[in-house]
């Protein structure tokens, strides 16, 4: 068998040690003692620690759902619907299917917390949040279908709608909740709801990529929010009728960069693009707002940790490395993959975003941009899933943040959702998205300019968020095939067929048939 040298030095230091430098040490003698060998590692990566112990993980998942969860989950009394969507999806990604009466208890369950003001709240009697209102949508598409009872109908569409708005700030932001704070998070959220139920609008929109934007640090990832009052002048300086805000003041980032913020933000931002190719002048492309696509990208793949590491991924510049960010942070990288336009031809990578990020690149350069080379991933895919196999995988079921760390909901499903990232390259395609608007019957409006860019807005929703498709012949498995996960959707975390199986429901739209739905490159 052939053997292949692995460098596990440990991370260099200064000197002068800190409680700081004392953890990672700590961390990386533990996580050195999950390598196979100390020395060197199968390249195929096949000795029995390497496999995932899926009957463990599909029992832990079992136990929480039908005995119902530990005592210490008293702390998730808010986040009721992110237990049962965490659960549900670990469920999906590992293939396994629900049985009639689960579904129906789940549908209940989630439908009960739907607050009569519109949104979803965390628990019975708590009051509607955008955070909740997201697990709970994407547990029904899990779970639900069209129909009576079905659960998909049963979602108040207006009210959700309305209550978006009511959150809605004059800088384009949302807060989370009323009177909460604003938090990318909480916009990553309402965009996928938006997006999934077909609730997308201008005035839902504005303001909103100029506030995303405003986020990006000076490392390239994206912080919580930005300074709210900077933009606000002064009332003595101006005339009555003209507005508070001044859209050309700078807006500080609020919080360094950080994976969560930075995945919600850059989903936010791919969710964003159908908005801003249709109500933004291409005349005048260079008013709309921009992020900085390659520092972005340069910040994801750094926060992927060394050998010594396991290749796991950190949420924060020089901090430990944890499971969840395998999704979090290695989920993104895909996300920015799409952006640039690595993988299928992607219609994600619109010609006023590249301007500037191409200009100077002429010749050879300009005509290798799209990558000819199977794997041509920009993080290592196997070192990730070597983390996850290696560290991430409790004995007892469940999958954890580090060793010694306990197995919990959240880590289950964000290191699941991780390995499944690393084992598919699911990419933008240029194809899938023609063959869906080819299939797109515009409804008959007026003559009216309004209403066709409105349907404008939503077809292109519809077509983009779908195009994703995984690339033929660029998955990878780490300890064997038998290790295989399903492929989750990099915008949605859903698997593709309750994508496409909800929206296509709201929308009113068909989908290409699933021959067509993976290509080689």
């Amino acid at each position: 068998m052939a053997k292949v040298e692995r460098d596990i030095r440990p991370t260099p230091t200064d000197g002068y040690p800190s409680p700081t430098s004392t953890i990672q040490a700590q961390t990386e003698n533990i996580l050195r003692n999950r390598i196979p060998s100390t020395s060197t590692l199968p390249s195929d990566s096949t000795k029995n620690d390497g496999t995932l112990q899926r009957n463990s993980h599909l029992q832990f998942l079992l136990r929480n759902l039908v005995q119902g969860f530990p005592a210490r989950y008293v702390s998730q009394d808010a986040s009721q619907p992110w237990l049962i969507f965490w659960t549900l999806q670990g469920f999906s990604v590992l293939g396994v299917g629900l049985d009639e009466q689960t579904k129906r208890r789940a549908i209940d369950t989630l439908l009960a917390l739907q607050h009569p003001d519109g949104g979803f709240c965390g628990g019975p009697g708590q009051f509607p949040h955008l955070l909740p209102t997201y697990a709970a949508v994407s547990a029904l598409a899990i779970v639900g279908k069209p129909g009576e009872n079905g659960g998909w109908d049963q979602i108040d569409r207006k009210k959700c709608y309305d209550f978006f708005m009511s959150l809605k700030q004059p800088d384009g932001s949302f807060l989370v909740s009323h009177d909460a704070e604003v938090d990318v998070r909480g916009i990553y959220c309402l965009l996928t709801v938006a997006t999934m139920l077909n609730m997308l609008t201008p005035e839902l929109l504005e303001g909103t990529p100029e506030f995303i934007a405003s986020c990006q640090t000076y490392e390239g990832g994206f912080g919580s929010a930005s300074f709210p009052g900077w933009a606000i002048r002064d009332k003595d300086d101006i005339e009555p009728g003209e507005p508070l805000l001044d859209p050309s003041a700078p807006r500080p980032p609020l919080g360094e960069a950080h994976g969560g913020y930075t995945f919600c933000a850059t989903a936010s931002w791919i969710y964003l693009q159908p908005y801003l190719r249709t109500y933004y002048d291409s005349s005048s492309a260079a008013a709309a707002p921009k992020i900085n696509t390659k520092s972005l990208l340069r910040w994801a793949t750094h926060m992927q940790g060394l050998e010594i590491e396991l290749g796991g991924f950190k949420g924060r510049t020089n901090k430990l490395v944890d499971g969840c960010y395998s999704w979090w942070v290695g989920g993104c990288v895909g996300l920015v993959e799409g952006l640039l336009g690595f993988g299928h031809s992607n219609p994600l990578h619109s010609e006023s975003q590249s301007k500037g990020e191409d200009e100077g690149m002429k010749g050879e350069d300009k005509e290798n941009e799209e990558w000819d080379d199977v794997d041509d991933s920009l993080f290592n895919r196997k070192a990730l899933q070597e983390y996850i196999l290696y560290a991430g995988q409790h004995p007892a079921g469940g999958l954890v943040d580090k060793p010694p760390k306990v197995a919990d909901s959240y880590h289950t499903l964000y290191c699941l959702s991780g390995l499944s990232a690393a084992q598919h390259r699911v990419t933008p395609s240029t194809a899938q998205k023609i063959v869906l608007q080819s299939l797109w019957k515009d409804e008959e409006v007026p003559d009216d300019e309004t209403e066709k860019k409105l349907q404008a807005l939503r077809k292109e929703a519809f077509t983009s968020s779908l195009s994703w498709l995984e690339e033929e012949g660029t998955e990878k498995y780490v300890g064997g095939s038998q290790n295989r996960l399903n492929a989750t959707h990099p915008l949605f975390n859903l698997t593709v067929t309750h994508s496409e199986g909800i929206m296509a429901h709201f929308y009113g739209r068909q989908i290409p048939s699933r021959a067509s739905r993976s290509t080689k490159k």
